[in-house]
């Protein structure tokens, strides 16, 4: 009989651990960068204009849908005795902390007196490094995620592990950094904002990715690669005959539009209430749970398959949304009602979150041995390149759609100064619907390209059953004839 590669462990917890920790290193400066707080940056801090700093945004959102797929491929190709995805890790730290801290050193290299043309060059400039070296270390990190073990249940641990850890230290950038630019603001602390942004900066550079860096010295690809290496070409051909990956693409791309309510949100902290470090209060419980959800998707998923639960939390958010808005939209500068408020939706949200980090990367990963099976070879490198892309396409357009809006809705800011302009009365209101009701509502567009994913139940259990038996065969041809080494 057979031994079902679910069966069987082949990642220690040590190594398990060590992966979860890279991630937590790479996650501590990108939940600065990837959020909206670099807009706000951007804006406020650096003295772009909004409709700018959104054009750059979805220019170089643009770029990725052909750069990080190029990416992906060249990772595809390699072939070296530490593998095809490590080289990468171990290189890639060193610059891509160099094009963090350049990324935010803008306003002291340049000065305040610097013209708006310089800014904005500086300003596209180190963004599309940050961007280019960010994709190199990211598309290899998770392509490992789905070769570091043949057995799915490896996968889920590895994925889960990367992501409770990067929200346990990775996820504390974005709390310190609005803590220290409320004490900046009221003059505890002698920094200036864009010191405290270059400060979380260099840090994230510099401790970060020294943590980022384990993730090619201490972990292995057990997925054995084919001999051949594919050439560029074959990666892309093999991305558009991925249906059911396609069908992810689509989907993310849709969400991306929601997106936009996690744009606003630092807008609504640092404007309309004035206080950027609520949002550790209101995150708080929902935190805690995120964490607690880590524990409980082996069990949901023995209930719901990940069509399901992508279907289940879109309505889920739509509801709350919509109530939210609701209850909040008379009140929503009053920190008694909006404080408990938002402490419930981030609660509920927070545990559709958590299972929402690990079901997208484990779904590619599926289509990576679907198409394994269906063609007999593997690439991770343009399968995840697809994650990368789409994480940072929905940060481009929700950058986008939100700079252009902030004007719209009479948000703007004053020069040198940085003090926010309101031109109408309702400018905080229309944030306030930005910031809830707006993701809510644009949240269903992604689900209707899962109406035709269809690699669930036997047949995504099939491929893993004769993927199974097929990697024994490559095995014995790599080694020189024997299952083992």
């Amino acid at each position: 009989m057979t031994q079902n590669n679910d069966d069987i462990r082949y990642v220690g917890v040590k190594e398990t651990v060590i992966y979860g920790i890279a991630n937590a290193g790479q996650c501590f400066g990108y939940n600065i960068i990837a959020g909206s707080y670099l807009s706000l940056f951007f804006t406020k801090v650096f003295g772009v204009p909004s409709e700018i700093v959104g054009t750059m945004m979805l220019i170089l959102g643009l770029w990725d849908t052909f750069n990080d797929p190029l990416m992906g491929s060249i990772v595809d190709k390699t072939r070296t005795r530490y593998g095809k995805l490590r080289p990468y890790l171990f290189i890639v730290p060193i610059p891509l902390g160099l094009a963090t801290i350049m990324l935010f050193a803008g306003p002291e290299i340049l000065g305040d007196k610097a013209e708006l043309t310089a800014k904005v060059i500086y300003m596209f400039i180190t963004y599309f490094i940050w961007e280019l070296f960010y994709t190199l270390g990211d598309v290899p990190f998770w392509g490992m995620s789905a070769a570091i073990s043949p057995s799915p249940s490896d996968r889920t641990r590895v994925v889960s592990a990367a992501r409770f850890v990067s929200g346990l230290v990775g996820g504390i950038s974005t709390p310190i950094l609005t803590v220290l630019m409320d004490l900046s603001n009221n003059g505890t602390i002698p920094l200036s904002l864009s010191q405290v942004f270059l400060l979380m900066a260099v840090i994230s550079g510099t401790f970060g990715m020294a943590l980022f860096s384990l993730s090619g010295f201490c972990t292995k690809e057990r997925v054995v690669q084919t001999v051949k290496e594919p050439s560029i070409l074959d990666g892309f051909k093999a991305l558009i005959k991925n249906k059911p990956l396609l069908l992810i693409v689509i989907g993310n791309v849709l969400a991306a539009i929601s997106g936009i309510g996690g744009f606003f949100q630092a807008y609504y902290y640092s404007e309309v209430v004035q206080m950027n470090s609520l949002t550790i209060i209101i995150s708080l419980p929902g935190t805690i749970l995120g964490f607690v959800t880590y524990l409980l998707i082996p069990k949901i998923k023995k209930h719901f398959d990940n069509r399901q639960i992508i279907f289940l939390n879109g309505f889920v958010r739509l509801i709350m949304g919509t109530l939210v808005f609701l209850i909040g939209m008379k009140c929503f500068t009053n920190l008694w009602v909006v404080v408990p408020l938002l402490m419930v939706q981030n609660l509920l949200f927070s545990f559709f979150n958590t299972i929402n980090m690990v079901i997208p990367t484990e779904m590619i990963g599926d289509t990576i041995d679907y198409m394994e099976w269906k063609t007999g070879s593997r690439n991770e490198g343009v399968s995840f390149s697809v994650l990368t892309f789409v994480g940072k396409l929905t940060g481009s357009i929700s950058g986008a759609l939100g700079g252009w809006l902030l004007p719209v809705i009479g948000l703007t800011f004053a020069g040198e100064t940085g003090v926010a302009i309101k031109a109408y009365e309702q400018t905080d209101f229309y944030i306030w619907g930005m910031f809830t009701l707006a993701p809510a509502v644009l949240g269903l567009l992604p689900l209707i390209p899962y109406i035709w994913y269809d690699l669930t139940g036997n047949k995504l259990k099939q491929v893993r059953e004769e993927m199974a038996e097929r990697r024994k065969v490559l095995s014995a041809q790599v080694s020189g004839g024997g299952e083992n080494e």
